[in-house]
């Protein structure tokens, strides 16, 4: 579903990515591990179509998306990617199935359709009676709820995740990660996850090692020849 190829990103006379290949299937959990600094978050925000590279290609299903106009790549990531960061970055101001619905009504959905499918995902997420709470008024493990589900509006194709279950204390880590894994089973949806979080990253389907920029095979294992 998603391939990147020779990605390589500099910031500066740094090289933050290098030369970096990857493949990511429908329905697959993959997560991305490794040190602060070995460039996990500038991978996933390029696979996201937020930054660019300065050399490689990423495509969709074949499609060269990085070669789209600003406003065409806009849309395309709109309708089909998803992004949960560490802190929910919910709107303080809004309701949470206001925040949920935002997303939907900037594609172009309708607010009566918007404010529906919103609704059925809170339901979803066990959240339908804290739909018209602010975000303050919700605790730490139903924001992040929240953000899923504002995640999930468009249907996308794809979930990107960074440290989504850093902010969160042990229970509600464990209930995020049992949530990743039901919405891959019940409706086949894909996720990256950049973590620290052992335990997710050992859940996962496949676990992707990065260092300096690059990827690598985890310590204890040895190339075979």
């Amino acid at each position: 579903m998603i391939e990147i190829e020779g990605i390589n990103k500099y910031y500066g006379k740094l090289h933050v990515l290098r030369d970096v290949s990857l493949s990511i299937d429908k329905g697959e959990i993959v997560s991305i591990v490794g040190k602060s600094g070995a460039g996990k978050t500038t991978l996933l925000q390029i696979m996201g179509t937020l930054d660019s590279p300065d050399s490689g290609v990423v495509k969709y299903d074949g499609v060269e998306v990085l070669k789209m106009r600003s406003r065409e790549l806009s849309h395309f990531r709109n309708r089909n990617i998803g992004f949960v960061f560490q802190f929910h970055q919910l709107l303080p101001e809004f309701t949470t199935v206001e925040n949920v619905a935002i997303p939907a009504m900037i594609g172009g959905t309708k607010q009566q359709e918007a404010m529906r499918r919103a609704m059925e995902l809170l339901d979803f997420m066990g959240l339908s009676e804290r739909a018209e709470n602010k975000p303050s008024q919700l605790s730490g493990g139903e924001r992040q709820r929240a953000a899923v589900a504002r995640a999930l509006i468009n249907k996308p194709a794809v979930i990107f995740a960074d440290e989504p279950s850093g902010s969160l204390d042990s229970q509600n880590k464990q209930e995020l990660h049992r949530l990743f894994f039901r919405l891959r089973d019940e409706l086949q949806q894909t996720f990256v996850i950049v973590t620290h979080d052992e335990s997710l990253a050992g859940d996962t389907d496949r676990i992707i090692h990065m260092k300096d920029g690059a990827i690598v095979l985890p310590e204890h294992e040895e190339i075979i020849v």
